[in-house]
């Protein structure tokens, strides 16, 4: 696969670069600071003397006048590191410390806020249908998904299921975040079903036979993993009884559709239906991250029922997408919005479908999904203003 530039900007200061594993920022760290001093703590070797002896980061510093960055890859694994890198701040104002990590829990659990307003944070998604260009192909990414590390990959499903076993083992199992991997693989599986819905945890401990405090804390390790999160309510200025139940996805669809058990009595078109507003959701959230909007993106569903899988809400931007895997529409497929532009009628609404024509609908713009994808580019805005007439 050739090289993909990533639609990430590069940065000044120092900052944390966040991401699950697989999703390229090393390769993107390469190619933006092939000048930097890389310190891997991946490697044994490198691994045991920082482990040993944290401070001595500071003669790596001394002992590379010429070098101005220094990458820090997998910080968590030495988290007292980040003592040392904030008094070298300090010490040197000209530095600039770029810390990469694929867990948030040691980092917060050991004090990253002593970096507070010396570092700020970024976030690596999968690749985006932007980024991908002419290589984005909407069938191949709803079945395995956009992480980097897969896209590469000869045999995707093999790959997708020792991308997850490898989490398994380094990721949970040698962290000490379970006692036991069995549960929390059944775990996985139940958790697999919310995908797209509303995330109950109650239901995910009755279907896996423990208790909801033993979910509850299942859940952290994937949030704090950031494998996987959820999406608030948009409830401002609400004119009905809102849901107060937030919706839960996996970070990538290939991810998801490897988790997902099948069987007889599951109907393809609801695996599908679910993989493709996954996909739509990973791509919102890259798109609003890499443009410094993290906060912005929501859902919407009220008390009775009537709902919207994602708005846009901030300073720059106020839009409604629904998403619905068919390639024909009908008058029910846009109750939804119809609903929301009741309460919001200052709001754009867009569907997002399976379809090739592109139309209005009443005040709804109907996109071909792959088109609304393709035309997300971060730092512009949502490509459904120019489209409108």
């Amino acid at each position: 696969m050739k090289a993909i530039k990533r639609c990430i900007p590069p940065y000044e200061e120092s900052f944390f670069l966040l991401g699950p594993r697989g999703t390229g920022k090393t390769m993107w760290l390469k190619a933006q600071y092939s000048d930097a001093v890389v310190i891997d703590l991946l490697k044994p070797d490198v691994f045991r003397t920082f482990q040993a002896r944290p401070e001595s980061l500071a003669d790596v510093v001394k002992g590379n006048a010429q070098a101005r960055r220094f990458v820090l890859d997998e910080i968590q694994k030495v988290p007292e590191l980040l003592s040392v890198v904030h008094s070298l701040i300090e010490e040197h104002l000209g530095l600039q410390f770029i810390l990469t990590g694929s867990s948030a829990r040691k980092i917060r659990r050991t004090g990253a806020d002593l970096l507070a307003g010396r570092a700020v944070r970024k976030t690596m998604h999968p690749f985006i249908a932007s980024e991908m260009g002419e290589d984005f192909s909407l069938d191949d990414a709803l079945r395995h998904g956009t992480l980097p590390v897969i896209c590469g990959a000869r045999g995707k499903d093999a790959a997708l299921s020792a991308y997850i076993d490898l989490y398994l083992r380094e990721e949970i199992q040698q962290e000490g975040l379970v006692r036991t991997l069995a549960p929390f693989a059944r775990f996985l599986e139940s958790a697999s079903f919310s995908h797209g819905s509303q995330l109950v945890s109650s239901a995910i401990a009755r279907d896996c036979g423990v208790g909801r405090t033993t979910v509850d804390g299942y859940l952290k390790i994937l949030f704090d993993l950031m494998i996987a999160s959820t999406l608030p309510v948009f409830s401002k200025r609400a004119k009905r009884a809102m849901s107060a139940t937030a919706k839960f996805y996996f970070f990538d669809t290939g991810v998801f559709r490897t988790l997902r058990p099948k069987g007889p009595l599951d109907r393809p078109e609801e695996i599908d239906g679910a993989a493709l507003e996954g996909l739509v959701f990973q791509h919102l959230a890259a798109y609003l991250d890499y443009s410094s909007r993290r906060e912005s993106l929501y859902c919407w569903r009220t008390a009775e029922g009537k709902e919207v899988d994602f708005v846009i809400y901030d300073d720059n931007d106020f839009v409604a997408l629904e998403v619905k895997n068919a390639a024909r529409l009908d008058s029910r497929d846009f109750a939804g919005l119809k609903a929301f532009q009741s309460d919001y009628p200052e709001a754009r609404a867009v569907l997002l479908y399976r379809g090739e024509t592109q139309y209005m609908h009443g005040n709804v713009l109907v996109v071909p999904v792959a088109k609304y994808l393709s035309s997300l580019v971060p730092g512009k805005r949502s490509p459904d203003v120019a489209w409108r007439r």
